[in-house]
C-alpha cells in the first residue's frame, strides 16, 4: 500500500519540501498542496518511460570538453563580427543534422552543446529521434556543418553514451 501511493519515497519528500520553499509559507494550504503535490508527482513520474543512462568512453568527456571550450571561444569571436557587420554577408538556414546516436542522453548532450556554441541553436528533434534541426546564423555550407557537427560532437558523443 505504502509503495503504491509513494513510489518514490526521495522524491515524495523532495516535492514536499520544494514546495513549501517556493511557496515561504506553512499555512495549512500550503502544508495541503505540498501533500498532495508529494503523492501526486512521483505516481505520475513513475508513469514516464525511462531510458538510464548507458556510459561507455567516459574519459572522452575530456577531449569533448575542451573542443567545445575552443569552439565556444572561435564561436563568440566570429559572431561578434558578424553581428557587427554587414547584415548582407549572414547567410542564416536551417540545417538537419542526420543522427547516429540512438542513446537519448548523447541526443541530449548534442543538443545542449550545439545549443551552448554561439550562433547555433538546436530548433527540433523528429520524432523518429533520427534527425535534428539546428538553426545556424551562417551556413554558406550546409553539408560542411553537417559533417562539422558530427565530427566535432555526435562522433565521440557517440563513443561515450554507446
Amino acid at each position: 500500500m505504502i509503495a503504491r501511493l509513494f513510489p518514490s519515497i526521495p522524491q515524495s519528500i523532495t516535492v514536499f519540501v520544494f514546495w513549501l520553499l517556493m511557496a515561504e509559507d506553512a499555512s495549512a494550504g500550503n502544508l495541503l498542496m505540498a501533500a498532495l503535490l508529494a503523492v501526486l508527482m512521483p505516481q505520475l513520474a513513475a508513469r514516464l518511460e525511462r531510458e538510464f543512462a548507458r556510459l561507455g568512453e567516459v574519459w572522452l568527456l575530456v577531449p569533448l570538453g575542451l573542443t567545445l571550450l575552443w569552439d565556444i571561444v572561435v564561436a563568440n569571436v566570429t559572431v561578434a563580427r558578424q553581428v557587427l557587420g554587414p547584415e548582407s554577408k549572414l547567410h542564416p538556414g536551417f540545417i538537419w543534422i542526420p543522427l547516429e546516436l540512438t542513446n537519448i542522453h548523447g541526443i541530449s548532450a548534442l543538443t545542449s552543446v550545439i545549443t551552448l556554441t554561439p550562433g547555433t541553436l538546436t530548433a527540433e528533434l523528429s520524432e523518429d529521434r533520427t534527425h535534428l534541426l539546428v538553426h545556424c546564423l551562417d551556413v554558406k555550407d550546409p553539408q560542411a556543418m553537417v559533417d562539422e557537427i558530427k565530427r566535432r560532437y555526435e562522433a565521440p558523443l557517440r563513443r561515450i553514451f554507446p
